[in-house]
């Protein structure tokens, strides 16, 4: 038999397994399909400190850009968080701030325990903002040509929430405003009272009220701005008592979370009745200012407030 016959009579009797690439007289097609390969992802990682992404309008917008426009996106007007000092920086003329009370801060009176101690979490809050002894950045300087006692509250020191710390250096503000004969301005954004120092941080609500009573009795201004978000013991007490209320555009500001009011009420709660311009709306709020204009706003207000010799 011959050679040719020899291999064909093998492979018909012990036929070969198909390899990556199948024996082209097998006939069999099967194995001639490509193999599918996912698509490669396009998504690529912003790197960090270059870029934020606007969460109103999705749109990419260069930090630089974004910080030369004190955090107010360009496109669609949306405001992103501000600290307490950026703020201050953005109202303040230079070199003009003396803070007061920056070394003050809060003790765990009550042993608070929990999934972390209350001692824990203000450590670790404190490591996280060197800059920052607690939720609140209290002093006097020149907003214009007018001096005022100036108070800036920072969510991201515990959610803004007020303890005896923040009420304590805010009435130290509003005394010395009153002893100075200085308008007090004060910018908030809080989630409340805070909750680790119980009855203390409610007492701050009476405390800060008082302190402003007796700065309207010298006729001396107050404005207050509120930011998002602002919530709870803060808009129950001196957020809610200034001579003029100012928000910055589309801020939540409420005592209590939406769920937890249709929750208690049993009742359907209009749209956006948390907003800002809800609020304007209906009385609670006289003007909403964006953060580009709020400086040049405020020394308006002050300039109108303070014309009368009498309130000096």
């Amino acid at each position: 038999m011959s050679s040719a016959a020899l291999k064909k009579k093998a492979l018909i009797s012990d036929p070969v397994e198909p390899a990556v690439t199948p024996p082209p007289h097998l006939g069999d097609t099967q194995f001639l399909t490509r193999p599918k390969i996912a698509p490669r992802s396009r998504k690529r990682e912003l790197p960090e400190g270059l870029w934020a992404k606007c969460p109103k309008c999705k749109e990419l917008i260069y930090d630089k850009e974004l910080d030369d426009n004190l955090k107010v996106c360009v496109k669609c007007g949306y405001h992103f968080a501000i600290s307490a000092r950026e703020r201050i920086h953005s109202l303040v003329e230079t070199c003009s701030f003396e803070e007061m009370d920056s070394q003050m801060e809060s003790v765990d009176i009550l042993r608070f325990t929990g999934p972390a101690s209350y001692e824990a979490k203000l450590a670790a809050y404190r490591r996280k903002s060197p800059l920052l002894k607690d939720a609140v950045v209290t002093g006097v300087g020149r907003i214009g040509p007018h001096r005022v006692a100036l108070g800036v509250m920072d969510f991201s020191f515990l959610g803004g929430s007020m303890g005896s710390v923040v009420g304590e250096k805010l009435t130290r503000l509003i005394e010395a405003g009153t002893n100075q004969c200085l308008p007090v301005v004060i910018i908030s954004t809080s989630g409340g009272a805070r909750m680790y120092e119980g009855m203390f941080s409610l007492m701050q609500m009476a405390k800060t009220c008082g302190a402003l009573a007796y700065h309207a009795q010298a006729r001396l201004p107050y404005i207050s701005v509120l930011t998002d978000n602002t919530y709870a013991g803060v808009i129950a007490s001196f957020a809610t008592v200034g001579d003029v209320i100012l928000a910055e555009p589309e801020a939540e500001i409420g005592f209590a979370g939406a769920r937890v009011i249709k929750d208690t009420t049993q009742a359907e709660l209009p749209p956006g009745f948390q907003t800002a311009e809800f609020l304007q709306k209906h009385g609670l709020i006289d003007a909403i200012v964006s953060r580009n204009e709020m400086k040049a706003k405020l020394i308006r207000f002050l300039h109108f407030l303070l014309k009368n010799p009498t309130q000096r």
